[in-house]
């Protein structure tokens, strides 16, 4: 079985991540800082933003010392609601067994097991705030990218710690990027 996330939601979930670290911060995050430091297309980046902004979990200040930022403390945002704004709806409507749209009224055998199974999924979602990601330090490797800003997450994880897309990693002779 494979669980994955599309391109929408992943670049949604980085975005979002990169500013609950920054929620208690003064300085908006702009798309160039964003995208950087979470290795987000800049290209693609202002429409996961404006759907963020339409859900009413990120603001978008205009003008010169404008960007982004939370609309909520990272504690009152959960995953769910991210996947949701970003994604839309994250159950499946298509049957297992028979490929076609889930019908209520004539279940196939694997209906129920399936249904508690996703609906396991979106309980976790909706448990799992922000605020617990960010803790957990479930973010790429921002390396230098935070000290280019000029200041630290409010999170206490190392910037080292996180993960990485294997094509950009270099191993572990490569000089750090800069």
């Amino acid at each position: 079985m494979r669980l994955e996330l599309g391109r929408r939601a992943d670049y949604g979930i980085r975005a979002i991540v990169d500013l609950a670290r920054y929620a208690h911060h003064p300085q908006r995050r702009t798309t160039r800082v964003i995208a950087e430091a979470m290795d987000i297309p800049v290209g693609y980046l202002p429409q996961i933003l404006a759907e963020l902004v339409r859900a009413e979990l990120a603001i978008s200040v205009p003008g010169r010392d404008g960007g982004y930022h939370l609309a909520r403390d990272p504690h009152d945002i959960d995953l769910l609601e991210v996947l949701q704004a970003v994604d839309g709806e994250p159950r499946s409507t298509v049957c297992v067994l028979r490929g076609g749209p889930c019908r209520w009224d004539d279940r196939c055998a694997v209906h129920d097991p399936w249904s508690r199974a996703q609906e396991a999924m979106l309980q976790t979602l909706s448990s799992t705030t922000l605020a617990d990601v960010v803790a957990n330090g479930v973010t790429p490797d921002v390396g230098t990218h935070v000290a280019a800003d000029g200041f630290e997450p409010t999170s206490s994880w190392p910037p080292h710690v996180g993960l990485r897309r294997p094509e950009r990693d270099q191993g572990p002779t490569a000089p750090p990027k800069r």
